[in-house]
């Protein structure tokens, strides 16, 4: 695995990756992002990658209100699923998943490599209350091939999200 951070000009992050970094600085948050050739798209993979439980890696999971079609994000433990009829009660209205070009136009990114922030589109984020259980937590930096390490407690205090159960 390669490791390259935002500052290592001569190793260039993807530009994708370049907007993530951006965007956590805006939240006063500084990556180590870790660049791979081996793909990180599911969670499975990820852990395997950064050998660590699927448990600490970041699924960000975009959905729609069902009734008013606002975005929402779930930023949830890899080792979880979204109870759709558990997170209705927390929000009030049902979800929707919306198809990959969708998410796209939401995110600015490829399912696969949806960071935690530095979206296109402004979203109600919550934070699954497991990932709390991990010191650390690799979320995605823009691509399927990039990923950068954070507290989970860093990622609720830059995002000011709430905590919740997902499953």
């Amino acid at each position: 695995m390669d490791m390259l951070s935002q500052d290592n000009a001569s190793s260039p992050l993807p530009e994708r990756a370049r907007t993530v970094v951006a965007a956590a600085a805006r939240l006063g948050l500084t990556l180590d992002v870790h660049t791979t050739t081996q793909t990180t798209r599911t969670a499975e993979e990820a852990a395997v990658v950064h050998g660590v439980a699927v448990g600490a890696i970041v699924k960000s999971l975009i959905f729609e209100g069902a009734e008013t079609g606002k975005p929402y994000l779930f930023l949830v433990s890899g080792q979880n699923r979204v109870n759709e009829t558990g997170v209705t009660a927390i929000l009030g209205e049902g979800l929707k998943r919306p198809n990959a070009a969708r998410v796209r136009e939401l995110t600015g990114f490829a399912i696969g490599g949806i960071p935690p922030f530095g979206h296109a589109t402004d979203m109600a984020t919550y934070i699954d209350q497991d990932l709390m259980a991990f010191d650390v937590v690799w979320a995605a930096a823009g691509t399927p091939f990039a990923n950068f390490p954070i507290a989970p407690q860093d990622l609720v205090q830059a995002l000011k999200a709430p905590l919740i159960a997902v499953t």
